[in-house]
């Protein structure tokens, strides 16, 4: 797949919405995606490496069972496997979620600018559910789940769905990733793409531009990235 499928249009500098990305850009649960994945192969007697972990960063989670299934050598359907690892890591964020640094005050920062927020996540509901409902009321307008889609990141389909929520057009949206996945994802519906990179390395190609933290990024800096 091309970086890009579609032109991305000269932005007026006040984005029409942010579109998140969850698992590693707003909440540290790519540690616990890779100690679940690690436990289940171990299971059923397989070995996991660190870059088998990576390797599934921001994809689809039915792909990932597809990986752990002919890498792990998991017997289990692959929905049981997305299921088991999804509460797994459920029970491990226990309520309180490792929120990723400056997420939780941009997002609050957005919302208080009037600018709509969208999750765009390949965590199923369930899980996207669980951690939304850990932040204040209405902080995302929407979520596009992995298991609302037909096909997942890197497919531009899910950033195409959160923008079509909202009625603006993706190219006037800015898309928040932390892997190359979601990344290229955005990237291909035409999003001005912030990578924040975490687990994996963002190629610069796939970006429009990297901040090291969401630290580092508030409303009016936003503005400056989109307007130049």
């Amino acid at each position: 797949m091309p970086e890009r499928q579609i032109p991305r249009q000269e932005s007026p500098g006040s984005p029409a919405a942010v579109l998140w990305d969850l698992d590693g850009t707003v909440v540290d649960t790519e540690p616990f995606w890779i100690r679940a994945e690690t436990e289940m192969v171990a299971v059923h007697g397989g070995v996991w490496t660190e870059a088998d972990a990576h390797a599934l960063v921001g994809s689809d989670l039915l792909d990932s069972a597809a990986y752990l299934q002919r890498v792990g050598g998991v017997d289990m359907d692959a929905v049981d496997i997305v299921t088991t690892l999804m509460e797994r890591v459920i029970e491990m964020m226990a309520g309180s979620p490792p929120w990723q640094p400056g997420a939780v005050e941009l997002l609050g920062a957005l919302k208080g600018a009037g600018v709509p927020c969208v999750l765009v996540t390949m965590s199923w509901r369930r899980l996207a559910g669980a951690v939304v409902d850990l932040l204040p009321p209405g902080t995302f307008a929407a979520t596009v789940a992995g298991d609302e889609v037909e096909r997942g990141k890197p497919h531009p389909e899910p950033y195409l769905a959160a923008a079509r929520l909202l009625g603006v057009a993706p190219t006037d949206c800015v898309a928040i990733e932390d892997s190359p996945t979601g990344a290229r994802s955005a990237g291909a519906a035409g999003c001005f793409v912030i990578g924040v990179p975490h687990v994996v390395d963002l190629p610069a190609e796939a970006v429009d531009v990297i901040v090291p933290s969401l630290v580092d990024l508030d409303v009016p800096d936003l503005r400056k990235l989109v307007g130049g």
